[in-house]
């Protein structure tokens, strides 16, 4: 018996300066995912630190691409190529400025946002229609500039929801993974439930 596989990509920058900034909220989901998983066999593949997991018959490639976060269609694209997956079993999880702070929303498509590890990877894969799991981080206060705004850290506060945040998003995706996308989305769409 083969296992379903499904790629769960999450977007972010790689270094320990960039660990705890909103930009990251994609890197968090995937190693929140590693632990609540017990991922275990880390490689370096596709320009992407790649872990492997099981759940529920189903198996789960998680990845973290190296690229920093504009380029990142770079790794994508050389991890859809390599597992030879279709787009359906493809979830790129990344920071949203477009939605408030603890709200994840799941779309089956759709144009980056702004979102330039998205764009990037639009651009790679040729096609807008990959599934994404779009986690918001609210937008910057005052005039403040969105780059600068989220390459900071989160804030002490968002910090203690974070992880009830990434629970949640968590749940979504391995939702995702064993009922589809559309369950998914109706399940998790929205502010954050408590």
């Amino acid at each position: 018996m083969t296992l379903d596989t499904f790629l769960i990509i999450g977007l972010g920058n790689p270094g320990r300066e960039y660990r705890d900034n909103r930009h990251n909220a994609g890197f968090m989901l995937v190693d929140w995912l590693i632990v609540r998983l017990n991922a275990r066999g880390m490689k370096l593949q596709s320009k992407a630190i790649v872990t492997d997991a099981v759940y529920n018959d189903h198996k789960l490639i998680l990845a973290k691409p190296q690229t920093y976060m504009n380029l990142s269609g770079q790794s994508v694209q050389g991890l859809v190529h390599f597992y030879k997956l279709p787009l359906t079993n493809v979830l790129i999880a990344h920071d949203d400025l477009d939605l408030p702070f603890g709200t994840i929303r799941m779309r089956p498509g759709g144009g980056p946002g702004g979102q330039k590890g998205l764009a990037s990877t639009i651009e790679q894969l040729g096609t807008e229609d990959i599934p994404r799991l779009r986690m918001g981080i609210g937008r910057p206060p005052g005039r403040m500039d969105a780059a600068d705004y989220v390459l900071q850290n989160f804030s002490k506060a968002e910090m203690k929801e974070l992880s009830s945040i990434l629970d949640r998003a968590a749940d979504s995706v391995l939702t995702f993974v064993t009922d589809g996308l559309d369950k998914a989305m109706n399940k998790y769409n929205g502010e954050s439930r408590e």
